[in-house]
């Protein structure tokens, strides 16, 4: 691993930029073309089966032993757009007959929903092959190493230029 003592100066995004310039390329800006990129790729692809990707987190969350609403809440508070989304989508599968709430307020996948999980995990499944068409394992688990890293340096609240 190589680290500089003084950081690449900064450019303008720039989409065609070359390979030997990206170093000074916008992460934020590359981060959220990517980030659109796959989100809407993903969210476009379950319009057609009539699911959102909220819907998919739930039914993805939801354990053999099922899960209370609340923990479904707080399991997907970081990805939900805000508090109530993940209510929201509980209630949509409940109504759509995709969960069932026991007694105890348990949610479970009924019949339709584990069908239904099924079909959107085989498609999640070929999303996510797309996307990483031509990047190896390795160099997948290197880009998200580094986002952690630089997450984390973003977060730091020593930082002298706040």
């Amino acid at each position: 691993m190589t680290t500089t003592s003084t950081p690449t100066a900064q450019h303008i995004a720039n989409p065609q930029a070359a390979d030997a310039d990206l170093a000074s390329q916008p992460v934020a800006y590359w981060t959220g073309v990517a980030s659109t990129a796959v989100k809407n790729l993903l969210r476009d692809s379950m319009a057609r089966f009539d699911v959102t990707q909220p819907q998919w987190w739930v039914l993805n969350r939801i354990g053999a032993g099922g899960s209370s609403r609340e923990q479904l809440v707080e399991q997907l508070a970081a990805v939900a757009d805000n508090p109530y989304d993940t209510s929201r989508v509980v209630d949509q599968l409940l109504h759509r007959g995709w969960l069932a709430a026991d007694g105890s307020s348990r949610l479970s996948l009924t019949d339709a929903g584990h069908a239904g999980k099924a079909q959107i995990k085989e498609l999640v499944t070929g999303l996510r092959a797309q996307v990483h068409e031509g990047v190896s394992d390795e160099e997948y688990v290197a880009a998200l190493k580094v986002l952690r890293r630089m997450t984390a340096n973003a977060k730091r609240s020593d930082s002298p230029w706040q």
